[in-house]
């Protein structure tokens, strides 16, 4: 029998034999369905028509609402626990290199406290985002190899988009003239949550019977959302990012090159081409807004790079410059309608006001190791690999234009940190047993596994 039939045998036996519902893998799931489901309503039914820009703003300075301050402390309880119930498998857990580097940045976003503006108001923040991370990181990483943790998010998006849809049909005023929002506080929201939805049905529709049914259902309805948005970034991106994750997967199949290091390699040329020609960033705006602007972007970008140089090294502190009262220098220092911001409309930016250059560096390190760790996922399951290339491309790049990185209210943060614990699924060895993930016994005397058990190959892995 060739090793490659060999593995599909031993791998098959691998499911039948171990469950595919988790109480670890409830957890991101649950989390994933607040953040885009059930968080969205609840600030949909409470905000007031004639307080939306300011009830906006306090969305996106990533503070939760009363909900969400009862919701996210008992999600990283529950996490602990599950922690501590299943200590066995946290005793094998080998965390990946992306892990490690998203845990060296929370660390440094924590020590930032101490030299940040407003302490209190800091590490209040830092604590809430740490809770986030750990319901969605640490549980999904417990979860057992064969659980579909993808599926569980997907379903989460299926059914945000069918109540979008029936919002919209059933008479939501328009939040902007332009665009309908859904039940979201913007169509920009509604277009970003659209996009991903169609990435995450768009993969379902590989597989056969009522899956690919509901994917099929769920792309006609998510696209037909993101028209509804008129959100133009959302469309694009929409079909960009799996175009651009298909041709580096396929580079990366025939060269054996890392996937951060394909593209990485496009704001290289992009570098040498706008330093030998006329074409840069305002053209591109120009040609996609019809302004060279980014809508007025460019204004915050510029206050937040006066701001950085202030204090270019560490920064201000985890979100420690936006919306931290009248005396913060975002209100202080910026000129006209910048004072309203709730953030400078671009994660990096954002990354480099909280915490510097240096965490700026830690942050991008930890990108790279993502997309650098999406090519072991491509060597087991290259149609998953797809998928969470496609979703870490369209929240890397849409970062340019918002911001969500470390921001737990946000959707778009919450979907990045289930890509990473399920890229890191994939850095485990392959367990063929629930076994494996019980505690070792052996009776007085015994020197290995009972006789006749079929012990696993090594490196054989999830596929």
């Amino acid at each position: 029998m060739s090793k490659a039939a060999m593995h599909s045998f031993e791998l098959g036996r691998a499911k039948s034999s171990t469950p595919t519902i988790d109480k670890c893998a409830i957890v991101p799931i649950v989390a994933c369905a607040y953040a885009t489901v059930v968080g969205p309503l609840l600030n949909f039914a409470s905000f007031l028509p004639g307080e939306l820009n300011t009830f906006v703003s306090t969305i996106r300075s990533g503070e939760p609402g009363v909900s969400g301050r009862i919701f996210w402390p008992v999600m990283a309880t529950v996490s602990v626990v599950l922690a501590a119930r299943y200590h066995f498998r946290l005793s094998r857990l080998t965390l990946a290199l992306h892990v490690i580097c998203l845990l060296a940045y929370v660390a440094l976003a924590g020590s930032s406290v101490l030299w940040a503006f407003k302490p209190e108001i800091s590490f209040i923040r830092f604590v809430q985002q740490v809770m986030v991370i750990t319901s969605i990181v640490l549980p999904a990483m417990l979860a057992v190899r064969t659980v579909d943790l993808m599926r569980g998010v997907f379903l989460c998006f299926a059914l945000g988009a069918l109540l979008n849809i029936f919002v919209v049909e059933f008479g939501t005023p328009l939040l902007h003239e332009n665009g309908y929002a859904g039940y979201f506080l913007g169509k920009n929201y509604l277009g970003e949550f659209a996009a991903a939805a169609f990435l995450l049905a768009l993969y379902e529709t590989f597989y056969p019977g009522l899956r690919r049914a509901l994917g099929i259902v769920i792309v006609i309805i998510s696209a037909l959302l993101l028209f509804l948005s008129n959100s133009k970034t959302a469309l694009g991106l929409a079909f960009l990012s799996p175009l651009l994750a298909g041709l580096t997967l396929i580079i990366r199949k025939i060269t054996r090159i890392s996937p951060a290091i394909i593209l990485l390699a496009i704001p290289f040329c992009y570098a040498i081409l706008s330093s030998v020609s006329h074409y840069n960033m305002d053209l591109l705006s120009y040609k996609l807004y019809g302004d060279s602007t980014f809508t007025g972007r460019t204004a915050i970008w510029d206050f937040a790079n006066y701001e950085i140089e202030r204090r270019p090294l560490l920064g201000w502190g985890y979100q420690g410059f936006w919306l931290v009262g009248l005396d913060a220098p975002s209100v202080v220092d910026a000129p006209g309608w910048v004072k309203l911001m709730p953030n400078a409309h671009n994660g990096y930016y954002d990354t480099m006001l909280e915490t510097g250059y240096v965490g700026l560096a830690l942050f991008l390190i930890f990108i790279i190791a993502t997309l650098h760790a999406i090519g072991r996922v491509a060597d087991r399951n290259p149609a998953r690999a797809l998928l969470v290339l496609s979703l870490a491309l369209f929240v890397i790049i849409y970062n340019f234009l918002e911001s969500f990185w470390m921001r737990g209210v946000e959707f778009l943060w919450v979907l990045f940190l289930i890509l990473v614990a399920e890229i890191a699924r994939y850095w485990q060895p392959f367990a063929l047993t629930k076994a494996a993930y019980r505690p070792r016994s052996a009776g007085p005397g015994s020197s290995g596994p009972p006789r006749g058990t079929r012990m696993p190959r090594p490196g054989i892995r999830l596929s």
